[in-house]
């Protein structure tokens, strides 16, 4: 499956400003990786965000959001954001809560 590459490129521009990223191919996308620990990717024209458990609700009450399934299973920790509402405030704010879910993992 393709990617979003200027979405992608959005990504990686902003994670870079405040973290040490490294981009990887996974899950039929593009994932960021922060600390070793995957924070948010690019699948299709969509924004894979990890999310803290006790966050997903919120998370997906957000415009655009659902959640992310992967071979016909709900994968828990993540959400799916549609590209079409990522303007760069919104986006920022997704980048953020991928940080902070991948932040709560130990460093690899």
């Amino acid at each position: 499956m393709a990617y979003d590459e200027v979405l992608a490129e959005r990504v990686q521009e902003l994670l870079e400003q405040s973290d040490a990223v490294v981009a990887k191919k996974m899950f039929g996308g593009l994932v960021f990786t922060v600390q070793g620990n995957t924070a948010v990717g690019v699948v299709g024209d969509d924004l894979l965000v990890r999310v803290a458990p006790d966050s997903t609700p919120r998370a997906l009450a957000q415009p655009g959001a659902r959640p992310y399934e992967f071979r016909g299973r709900i994968s828990k920790g993540w959400v799916l954001v549609s590209g079409e509402v990522l303007d760069d405030d919104i986006l920022d704010n997704w980048l953020e809560l991928g940080r902070e879910a991948a932040a709560e993992h130990p460093p690899k």
